[in-house]
């Protein structure tokens, strides 16, 4: 009788913490919706924002630039922070911070205030990013549950970009440009009193584990300066040799960082976590991806307003597609079939509808139609992406142990951030150089060329993926 009481009990207690466990859920998601969504709507609000600021061309660019290096620089510190000390704390000052931050940026009057606030917003978004994968482990272990949790969180992911792209041209063209920023801080304060309440308090490890005080200034450093070389090789100032020099000292200091994790007792970063195959190479997989996907997203959004001739609400909406066909995907279909066939194999079925997406689009004429050339290819696009990036999530993921869930999660949000500064800057410099040598065709035929070079890489960026995922992720037999 005792045990049916105790069964009937357990029974009940998890059937009250699956909403608790639905509800937090939705503060991670949100707090990564609105990270996601801060990029592209001010992508879309930059010109309104140079003329209003008196920015010039090369320091618009740090609208952007200030964001990027914080957040990638800072994830993979933030990540092992949150393992120390609890990923729950991270996360509410992350978001708090992020929070505090719009407010700023959307107030700012000149260029300087926005620049900083900018970069506060970077240091925000990453300590509360690094350890939301983690978090969602940890609420959801069960693989089927588990499956259904990441396709959500991939959903905000890879579909957020789009919509941003249509809330941005919204929010500029109606209510002005300063609330890309401000509608931010009423999302944010909400979700910080649910945060408070629905999110659990894990103990981390304590400081003492991995408290690396110079670890942590070596790699991010290493990690900031890689990234800002990356995003420099756009800018017409840039040159091969400082280019290489700063690539040189970024290498020097990552390598410094991983010979000193090697030689002391309590590293910041546990190299033994590059020891399981899967994380690793799960890990290069989402860099190629995010690569091809953030360069596929910004290379097409050029070719339809500078070949095509839409204006920057149209751009918006053409792109609905994408998060329609990611939200099916993600949302509905990806969890079923990934609990059916596993992680690896959707992974790849994913990557090889991407694929088709990128060589369809690398067609696209000057004269190119939406029904025929743009709208189909974000709707496979979108399929592809939703079933790829959580299986590629999962399996990144579930290399780790769960002691080391922060640090997994902010490897991982790291390979995203730089997956996306690698593949827009290497897309757009091979569109605009491929354009340059073939002027002589005509303007539009020209950049229309430059886009299709760049679409090919990117096929070649998810093909590199599609191997590595084949050949190296092999199916662990228990």
């Amino acid at each position: 009788m005792r045990r049916t009481e105790e069964r009937s009990v357990s029974v009940d207690v998890v059937v009250e913490a699956a909403p608790g466990r639905a509800k937090a859920l939705v503060v991670l998601c949100v707090m990564q919706l609105m990270i996601i969504l801060d990029g592209t709507v001010v992508t879309v609000a930059l010109p309104t924002i140079q003329g209003d600021l008196g920015f010039s061309q090369a320091g618009l660019a740090w609208v952007m630039n200030s964001y990027l290096i914080a957040f990638a620089g800072l994830l993979l510190l933030a990540g092992r922070i949150g393992d120390l000390i609890g990923s729950k704390r991270i996360f509410v000052a992350g978001l708090g911070l992020f929070t505090a931050a719009s407010l700023l940026c959307g107030v700012a009057g000149n260029a300087e205030v926005l620049i900083a606030g900018r970069f506060l917003q970077g240091v925000g978004g990453a300590l509360a990013s690094a350890v939301i994968l983690g978090m969602i482990v940890n609420l959801y272990p069960a693989p089927g549950e588990q499956a259904r949790a990441m396709g959500v969180y991939s959903f905000t992911a890879a579909s957020g970009a789009s919509i941003g792209l249509i809330l941005g041209g919204v929010i500029t063209q109606t209510i002005g440009w300063h609330w890309a920023f401000l509608i931010n801080v009423p999302i944010g304060l909400v979700s910080l009193v649910f945060a408070v309440r629905l999110l659990a308090y894990q103990p981390g490890l304590g400081l003492a584990n991995g408290a690396d005080v110079l670890g942590a200034v070596l790699v991010t450093a290493g990690l900031s300066l890689g990234v800002y070389t990356i995003v420099q090789t756009a800018e017409p100032h840039a040159t091969l040799t400082r280019t290489l020099l700063q690539a040189a000292a970024s290498v020097v200091l990552l390598t410094a960082f991983v010979v000193r994790q090697a030689l002391i007792k309590h590293p910041l970063l546990a190299l033994r976590i590059f020891r399981r195959r899967q994380l690793s190479v799960a890990n290069v997989v989402v860099v190629l991806l995010f690569a091809a996907g953030f360069g596929f997203q910004f290379t097409t959004a050029l070719y339809v307003q500078r070949v095509l001739g839409y204006d920057s609400l149209t751009t918006g909406l053409a792109f609905l597609p994408a998060p329609i066909m990611n939200a099916l995907m993600s949302l509905s279909l990806a969890p079923r079939l990934t609990v059916r066939f596993g992680a690896r194999k959707m992974l790849i079925a994913g990557l090889v509808v991407f694929l088709l997406a990128l060589l369809w689009i690398s067609q696209a004429p000057v004269d190119g139609s939406y029904v025929v050339n743009v709208g189909p290819v974000l709707a496979v696009m979108g399929a592809g992406i939703g079933v790829a990036i959580p299986a590629s999530i999962m399996l990144a993921m579930s290399g780790a142990d769960a002691g080391d869930a922060g640090l997994a999660s902010g490897l991982n949000n790291t390979a995203q951030q730089a997956g996306a500064a690698i593949g827009t800057a290497v897309l757009a410099t091979l569109a605009a150089s491929t354009s340059a040598h073939r002027a002589s065709e005509g303007s539009l035929q020209a950049l229309r060329d430059g886009y299709g070079a760049a679409w090919l890489a990117a096929a070649g960026f998810v093909l590199a993926a599609a191997v590595l995922s084949i050949s190296l992720l092999r199916p662990r037999h228990t």
